[in-house]
């Protein structure tokens, strides 16, 4: 390892840190959490088949921007992907989901020998072999043109470092993308200025992201370029697709080129003064302070463990929780925070933040920010206050604006969770008029507000033959969003009716129910049920999934629905068979396999489809149902088979940290079933022991010293040595630390957790 770093002219203190990676021969006690993440977890996906649809962010946790090796062409949602030989750049990404695409990117590419710019001449072959992939760090040996590059960032700049053999036609390629880009070279500072206005969503109005680089060294020559015709000498350039070069002379590769970059949605000017995040710091002391930052961010969650492999599954995937949604504000002249506004045009003053979608991670990764970063939460809760102002609604998907795509009203869930978590001082009133005003209103698209409101506030439902796509899926998120708004409502102390009318709307979900299948299904306006039914038909009245999916989306009332399908008995019976039955599936709908389908029917695990997000809770609801030993067996089985921290290594789309903040949870031992309540429920821990390290100062120990393969079931669980036989355990409570120990067992304990008075809470339980 020591001596393919000093290859790649790394400094003796650089050769220590990187020895310490997870592909070093240590101890594991010698790692720091940095070092057992893998960036290129889930980079093995493509259209039909991902297993993550990740790239290797290189970037700083919630930074405005981050950084890729580019291997797909410019334009292509899948701009890195493991398969993969050649690479086109090394780009500054914003992209949340190649499903989303980019906006503002552009790259920068070394080359030798003769200075090709376009992305095809420009290409290099790679292996995997010659490169490094860290959260703080990257490196990648560029075979066809003999050059070693390397990135290092900061929230909002990064530095380069370049090591070409001895040339005297040593290039750097700057493209700035297509749909309108401007270069300005300026040789007597060793800069390029410009920017891209390259966007895949939304309309945004006076969209630039503006971009300064300086080098270290002077430009031996220098030339812009548009499309395919390249500018000798020509300092600036502006037309649909631009870029720029510049030439060194270089004496080998220890004499190496660096460049300074960085950006800003703001202005020019605010762009150079973003790149002061990197001060006068070399490239080393640059990646140290990265490699600290995500150390003390990881580090809040220590894990003990002798497995190897699942301690670098639950790093890597705690890294894919720190990204989304990412910064968009920045810091002006005066100190300031201030941002470009996507809704308007114009730039204001507050947080906001971009890129990220509510129907995925409102399930588990706000929840997760809430209880270990809810300082990151707090800036986000001021971000949406400004989305609302500037926009008129809360964002259901921002990409970095309004983007229409995905159903429900989701907002209510991140909105109500951050309050009832506890956190304060911003205008909670602000945010609960956003949600009162997108609860009974439709939005500019389809996607924000609530489609098919009208239908909704009057008959309960949102209608399947009024010509509203994925009605049932809509029904049964707009009761949940409901339950969301009436919980904050009550923490607000709204009037009474005000109240009632939410309470009461959340019990919609009730509307859908179709006894006859024990299932939702899609309703028509004159009451009826539609006609015919198949529930393993994947979409129609369902969001990317079917009805054995979306039947569970009762978060908050599965009493509710446990009586609905006739008791315990039979609700345990329907879980189970979710399990139990062949993955068949009824695709006529889309007409043909999407890739959500392929991942449910590889895995292996009959109609649980863990890859997409409606049902990932489902595991845990065996604990409302008085046999949570299920749950502690199906969450291992998840872990051990859907996760592991390899480019094939996730079951489905991440999907900007949700899926990721399934695993971090379950393997702490408890989920969040039902955000906008202050519960956790109960699984079973993958670890021995687990420190979490709370904002507040305190520390949770959670211990299970009995922990291994065989022993997955729980025996009993102790809160600061007090027996907890609930099968919840709340979030205040575990702020204030301590100790939280499972005994664990090879055969499950049908004693424990199986009155109802252990079961977590459910409306229908309360009221």
């Amino acid at each position: 390892m020591l001596k393919r770093i000093k290859k790649m002219m790394f400094c003796a203190a650089m050769a220590v840190l990187f020895a310490l990676s997870a592909h070093a021969q240590t101890s594991v006690a010698a790692l720091e959490p940095v070092d057992y993440v893998n960036p290129l977890m889930g980079t093995d996906s493509k259209v039909s088949l991902s297993n993550g649809n990740t790239y290797p962010a290189i970037g700083l946790p919630w930074g405005m921007n981050y950084w890729t090796p580019q291997t797909g062409k410019n334009g292509d949602g899948w701009q890195y992907t493991y398969a993969a030989d050649k690479i086109r750049g090394l780009k500054q990404t914003h992209q949340p989901s190649p499903w989303m695409n980019d906006y503002g990117q552009f790259s920068l590419m070394p080359v030798s020998g003769k200075s090709v710019f376009d992305q095809e001449g420009r290409a290099s072959w790679f292996s995997h072999k010659a490169e490094i992939s860290k959260p703080y760090y990257y490196s990648v040996y560029l075979a066809d043109h003999d050059v070693t590059a390397e990135i290092t960032p900061t929230e909002r700049a990064a530095m380069f470092r370049f090591s070409f053999a001895k040339t005297d036609s040593a290039f750097v390629v700057l493209d700035a993308f297509d749909r309108g880009s401007e270069v300005q070279i300026i040789p007597e500072k060793n800069m390029i200025i410009g920017y891209s206005t390259r966007y895949s969503r939304g309309k945004l109005k006076n969209f630039r992201n503006y971009f300064v680089i300086v080098f270290d060294k002077p430009f031996s020559n220098y030339a812009t370029w548009s499309d395919s015709v390249k500018f000798d000498s020509q300092r600036r350039v502006s037309a649909n697709h631009v870029g720029a070069i510049v030439g060194f002379s270089v004496k080998g590769k220890t004499d190496q080129v660096h460049a300074k970059v960085a950006s800003s949605f703001i202005s020019a000017e605010q762009a150079a003064l973003n790149l002061n995040e990197l001060g006068t710091d070399s490239f080393e002391q640059v990646a140290a302070k990265g490699r600290s930052i995500w150390n003390e961010k990881l580090g809040r969650l220590q894990v003990e463990s002798d497995n190897v492999d699942q301690l670098r599954t639950f790093y890597s995937s705690l890294y894919r929780t720190l990204f989304f949604p990412n910064k968009l504000y920045e810091i002006d002249a005066a100190g300031k925070i201030v941002h470009y506004s996507p809704y308007n045009g114009e730039v204001l003053p507050g947080y906001m933040f971009a890129g990220t979608g509510f129907w995925d991670t409102f399930r588990a990764l706000y929840p997760f920010l809430n209880l270990m970063y809810p300082s990151i939460n707090k800036e986000m809760q001021e971000g949406l206050i400004n989305d609302y102002k500037e926009g008129g609604f809360l964002p259901e998907w921002s990409s970095p604006g309004f983007a229409d795509i995905m159903v429900g009203n989701n907002s209510a869930s991140v909105v109500a969770d951050a309050y009832i978590k506890g956190l304060r001082g911003y205008d909670i009133e602000k945010l609960y008029e956003a949600l009162v005003h997108g609860a009974n209103n439709e939005g500019p698209m389809t996607a924000v507000g609530r489609k098919g409101v009208e239908y909704y506030n009057k008959l309960g439902y949102v209608p399947y033959d009024v010509k509203i796509n994925e009605n049932a899926a809509r029904t049964l998120e707009y009761a949940y969003d409901d339950f969301a708004i009436y919980q904050l409502a009550k923490a607000l102390k709204k009037p009474k009716k005000e109240i009632a009318l939410y309470a009461k709307r959340s019990q919609n979900y009730r509307n859908l129910f179709d006894k006859e299948s024990n299932l939702m299904r899609g309703r028509n306006q004159d009451g009826s049920f539609q006609s015919p039914f198949n529930p393993l038909k994947w979409g129609d009245a369902f969001t990317e999934g079917n009805s054995w999916h979306y039947s569970w989306s009762v978060f908050h009332d599965v009493q509710g629905l446990i009586n609905l399908m006739g008791g315990k008995h039979t609700f345990v019976h329907m879980l189970d068979s979710v399990f139990a039955q062949a993955p068949s599936f009824d695709d006529s709908y889309y007409g043909g396999v999407i890739h959500e389908i392929r991942e449910m029917q590889i895995a292996n695990m009959g109609q649980y489809a863990h890859g997409n997000q409606p049902i990932q809770h489902m595991i845990y609801l065996y604990n409302y149902a008085g046999e949570p030993w299920k749950t502690q067996y199906w969450v291992r089985e998840v872990m051990n088979r859907l996760y592991l921290s390899t480019p094939d290594g996730y079951c489905g789309d991440e999907d900007n940290g949700q899926t990721s903040a399934w695993y971090v949870f379950s393997a702490l031992g408890f989920y969040p079933v039902c955000p906008a309540t202050d519960q956790y429920v109960l699984g079973a821990p993958l670890f021995r022991k687990v420190t979490l390290k709370f904002e507040n100062g305190k520390q949770l120990e959670i211990e299970a010293p009995d922990n291994s393969d065989s022993n997955r079931y729980v025996k009993d669980v102790l809160l600061d040595n007090k027996s907890l036989n609930q099968n919840w355990i709340g979030h205040q409570r575990i702020f204030e630390g301590g100790k939280l120990r499972f005994n664990m067992d090879a055969i499950p304990n049908k004693q424990r957790g199986v009155e109802e008075k252990a079961y977590p809470f459910s409306f229908s339980s309360s009221n």
